[in-house]
């Protein structure tokens, strides 16, 4: 039986989400209604992606018995409050990163996931590429030895995006991609908690972080060392230093098709979308849609490869870089 999706949000993400999902075969999965607050957005997507039902609010969303998983892509402020709404009516939820605006938001979705019995997973797409998954197993293998050094960055100009200069829109460099670059370092360490966070950068006039750079320094003489800007274009790539050698991501990182071990190049392409993406490579959201159909099969309330502990670290970790750069959100004094 296919995997019946609901998709929250008529937004730039959600389209480029429901163009991976029919790279899939409708025998597994099927996007059956959006829900969006301007009905007409909401039928103007159901229409171009041949969705069967259109709803003009999330809460019609949530009581619609034929959804299984309901993907989440509105903006990063409203992420607990509708994700409360989504679990809170028994829905498995797909919440786009970051999974809360703090870690006491992450940790509050994660809680009412598990009270629910409901699978719930941050939407850090980058793991489950065939790119990312074969970085995985070489780091298993130790195809590079100890990793000793991480660097990973990610920029782009975004000052002309409203959203990312607003403070009270959940703006910034870090929870809209550096996340990415936090959520990297924490995997090829493991999931550990580093010994020391060290941040340091520049506020946009409006007070969110437009530019920064972190160290995040781990027991054994293991560090991290991350760039994200929203002022100017990096290039967006990730190298792990090991013992033994070295693995690098091309750009771009995040959206990975190409590991090189040790100058030896691998390729993994995507399939080609039927309708123009918004966001580049975005064929690959398919990926963690097979993942989650995975998990939701084996009877899974969490991922084994981006757990509920794994975005609580992550979160931690921003919010001491934040505090330390001097970013605060209306969420931070609730």
């Amino acid at each position: 039986m296919a995997t019946r999706w609901g998709v929250c949000s008529a937004g730039k993400i959600s389209h480029d989400f429901l163009v991976a999902l029919g790279t899939l075969p409708a025998t597994e999965h099927q996007a059956v209604a959006i829900a969006a607050r301007d009905l007409a957005r909401a039928q103007e997507y159901a229409q171009k992606h041949g969705i069967p039902r259109a709803y003009g609010s999330y809460e019609e969303l949530a009581q619609d018995p034929d959804v299984d998983v309901v993907y989440v892509g509105v903006i990063n402020p409203e992420h607990l409050p509708v994700g409360r709404l989504f679990l809170g009516a028994g829905k498995h939820v797909l919440l786009e990163k970051p999974l809360g605006m703090n870690t006491a938001e992450v940790r509050e979705l994660a809680q009412l996931a598990q009270s629910q019995g409901v699978f719930l997973m941050e939407a850090y797409w980058t793991r489950f590429f065939p790119a990312s998954e074969r970085l995985h197993s070489l780091l298993s293998q130790g195809a590079v030895g100890e990793p000793k050094v991480v660097r990973v960055e990610f920029g782009i100009p975004l000052l002309g995006c409203a959203r990312l200069v607003q403070k009270e829109l959940g703006g910034g460099a870090l929870l809209d991609i550096g996340c990415y670059c936090v959520q990297f370092t924490t995997m090829v360490f493991g999931e550990e908690r580093p010994e020391s966070i060290l941040a340091s950068g520049f506020l946009h006039p409006t007070g969110v972080d437009e530019m920064l750079s972190v160290i995040l320094n781990y027991p054994g003489k293991r560090q991290a060392v991350i760039t994200c800007s929203m002022v100017t274009l990096l290039p967006n790539q990730a190298a792990i230093s090991g013992t033994k050698g070295i693995i690098q991501l091309p750009a771009q990182m995040w959206s990975p098709t190409e590991v090189v071990v040790n100058g030896q190049h691998e390729e993994f392409p995507l399939p080609a979308p039927s309708q123009p993406l918004h966001f580049t490579r975005s064929t690959g959201l398919r990926y963690e849609a097979q993942h989650v159909r995975q998990c939701l099969l084996k009877g899974l309330r969490e991922s084994p490869i981006v757990s509920l502990a794994h975005s609580e670290l992550v979160a931690s970790i921003m919010d001491e870089v934040r505090r330390q750069v001097g970013v605060t959100y209306t969420q931070d004094r609730a």
